[in-house]
């Protein structure tokens, strides 16, 4: 399990926003980087929160305070102190797909996967991703499946500012292609055969695309984001930011 030890730098910028803690008011919450430890594992594995094995605690004790963390947003607070200041002389967009599997399709009550479930074409979820010129995430939405991935691209890039764009064809549209003209962002977009009159992209620059590819990759070493086991987007989110954190301070 060693693998899924926090370092002493990460644990160091972790522990100020964890619940719990011993000066905080009311009841302290007990080893919070034994507790972090344990979620990365089921995430990491994929396994039932019942199958945590015993050296972590009691899995109905770290399932519920999971889900408090989760709600506190505790999470994403985790990921925007471990993530330096983006490197945003470009930009990346893309998506991933990952299939829902049985366990995040339904639970007590019937089928509550979340808005982010295709439903009618196959259960499946989309991962939109916006990273920094290093591959590092900076910001990510959950759409259905069977959403086009221009559809999600304009509230993740709201109050965002970089020098260039690169990302695949799937993103070549007026409308994107606009917004960037506004921003004065270089264009980097592999051209969609049906565009008229195509673009000169710098092809060199492209080449460095890959890199979001990189992340989802390793996004989905974790076997509970690419399974999409949650029920919930809310918890599949919390996982995402979780695993985000430890790469990005990798």
């Amino acid at each position: 399990m060693d693998r899924f030890v926090l370092t002493d730098a990460q644990w160091a910028k972790i522990e100020p926003h964890c619940l719990g803690k011993p000066m905080d008011p009311g009841r302290s919450g007990g080893n919070n980087r034994l507790f972090i430890e344990a979620v990365l594992w089921i995430v990491r594995t994929g396994s039932p929160w019942r199958d945590l094995p015993a050296a972590f605690g009691n899995w109905s004790t770290a399932f519920r305070r999971f889900r408090d963390w989760r709600e506190a947003d505790i999470y994403k607070r985790i990921f925007d102190a471990l993530s330096d200041e983006p490197d945003m002389e470009y930009a990346m967009v893309d998506a991933t797909i990952v299939k829902v599997h049985r366990h995040g399709q339904g639970a007590k009550g019937g089928l509550r996967a979340g808005p982010s479930v295709a439903q009618k074409v196959g259960m499946t979820t989309k991962i939109l991703a916006v990273t920094d010129a290093f591959g590092n995430l900076v910001r990510f939405d959950l759409l259905p499946g069977h959403r086009f991935d221009t559809v999600g691209v304009a509230p993740l890039f709201d109050g965002i500012e970089f020098g260039a764009l690169l990302t695949d064809k799937a993103f070549d549209s007026n409308n994107i292609v606009a917004d960037l003209n506004e921003r004065g962002a270089k264009i980097v977009i592999s051209q969609h055969p049906r565009r008229s009159v195509p673009l000169q992209i710098d092809i060199e620059i492209y080449k460095w695309r890959h890199l979001i590819e990189n992340l989802f990759c390793k996004l989905k070493e974790f076997k509970r984001i690419a399974m999409r086991a949650c029920t919930t987007d809310k918890c599949f989110q919390a996982m995402i930011y979780l695993v985000a954190a430890v790469i990005n301070s990798r």
